[in-house]
């Protein structure tokens, strides 16, 4: 991989043109490459810290609904990947603690694409005075893309991320088969992601 004289990869230098041209420019097919380039790292990362399938995708979600909200504050003194994947790691702590998951790899070093370490360390902390700003956070993460929805997927989007009901009980809820609630979720999660990179005219 080609490294210049600051010490980044060509990769790199790539997504910083990417950043100037999604903020500066407002160009939406930036966002879009962006998402492309790292949603798939990001979610295998989650998906190690947290072993949930459902539950990795809806956090990759909420990540770079974060990172993208953020973008304008985003400085160029390391890469935009172990930016994002420190936003995907502190979010996903936050959805551990909150949850009071066991898991099986809370102490784990990754390298993004730049041979930066990214620790991941998470504290037992069982009185987390956090957990409603958390909560607050990510339902706020969230809302602003959810009202772009077609009508028939913001009902549950709503009883997922902000009532936080569990797949088994949103089938109860809405009286349908527990494989219709995964699939029309899944299908929700793409339109937020197409909605979070500036696609919605599509949708």
């Amino acid at each position: 991989m080609e490294i210049n004289e600051r010490g980044f990869s060509s990769k790199a230098l790539e997504d910083f043109e990417l950043i100037d041209r999604a903020v500066v420019g407002k160009d939406q097919q930036a966002f879009a490459t962006l998402m492309k380039r790292y949603k798939k790292a990001v979610y295998f990362m989650i998906l190690k810290m947290i072993r949930d399938a459902d539950d990795a995708e809806d956090l990759t979600m909420e990540a770079f609904a974060k990172a993208f909200r953020n973008l304008h504050k985003f400085k160029k003194d390391y890469t935009f990947s172990t930016w994002l994947f420190r936003i995907a790691t502190n979010n996903t702590i936050d959805f551990i603690r909150k949850k009071k998951l066991k898991t099986m790899s809370l102490n784990t070093t990754l390298s993004d694409d730049g041979g930066n370490a990214v620790t991941i360390d998470v504290e037992d902390d069982d009185n987390n005075p956090q957990d409603e700003y958390i909560k607050s956070q990510r339902i706020e993460m969230v809302r602003i893309f959810v009202d772009k929805l077609p009508a028939k997927y913001r009902k549950l989007v709503q009883l997922r991320y902000f009532d936080e009901l569990s797949y088994e009980e949103i089938a109860v809820e809405l009286e349908k088969p527990l494989g219709t609630v995964k699939a029309q979720l899944h299908r929700s999660r793409e339109l937020l992601y197409e909605i979070a990179s500036g696609k919605e005219g599509h949708i």
